[in-house]
């Protein structure tokens, strides 16, 4: 691979990252604060493909050097971004691992409103190491995708990442009375309930789990966001 081949592949890569940014398919990889970033990556490497394909053309410039040919790999990544648009982690990353281990904090108030739209991590938070007491009294609205549990019962789980999807991890929530679940694993569902006292253990890392109580539950579409 001479450098014009690697102009080429820099080329479309920054190419496959900006257009990328510039629609939502890059919540699939990337938290949505990063956007700027990731747009900044790209303009840098078409910038870096162009100066170098300028500097390659110059009459005076010896073109007879060569690179490995392992930098032909670099391709790779760039098809699956332009080709490829593989779907954001799911039922089967929370199958294969366990539960995020929450921790303790200050709770703010609630959400206003009934019911109160929080998400999994929060509300697993609040009933494991708050024992409840902040939830006491109101109903809450939980969002996120079906993922068997425990003998195969109906959990609602959300994928949790810090800054990309290489590091996210599921958030699992048990679901406990109300009407039954009977929607495949990765079908997204928004749950109204109330805090349950009941507590599981994951069978993956023996994390514990908190339960809801359902009271209703429907199908939704899959927010842009999927991740927490």
């Amino acid at each position: 691979m001479n450098r014009q081949a690697q102009a080429v592949v820099l080329l479309l890569f920054g190419g496959a990252i900006l257009k990328a940014s510039f629609t939502d398919l890059y919540l699939r990889y990337v938290k949505e604060g990063l956007r700027p970033f990731l747009i900044a990556a790209g303009v840098a490497l078409v910038a870096t493909a162009i100066a170098t394909l300028w500097y390659e053309r110059r009459p005076d410039h010896d073109h007879s050097h060569h690179e490995p040919r392992v930098g032909w790999l670099l391709i790779l990544p760039v098809l699956g971004l332009l080709l490829v648009a593989p779907p954001a982690l799911g039922s089967f990353t929370a199958g294969q691992s366990g539960t995020l281990p929450v921790s303790g904090s200050d709770y703010a108030a609630l959400p206003a409103g009934d019911p109160a739209p929080i998400g999994l991590l929060d509300y697993a938070s609040r009933a494991l190491f708050d024992e409840g007491r902040s939830l006491t009294g109101r109903r809450v609205q939980l969002t996120g995708f079906v993922t068997a549990g425990p003998g195969g019962a109906p959990m609602l789980a959300r994928i949790v990442v810090g800054c990309c999807a290489a590091d996210g991890r599921p958030i699992k929530v048990g679901l406990t009375g109300g009407p039954l679940i009977d929607v495949p694993a990765g079908t997204w569902i928004q749950v109204t309930g109330t805090h349950s006292a009941k507590r599981g253990e994951d069978p993956v890392n023996q994390a514990d789990i908190a339960y809801l109580e359902v009271a209703q539950w429907q199908p939704v579409t899959p927010p842009k966001q999927q991740y927490e």
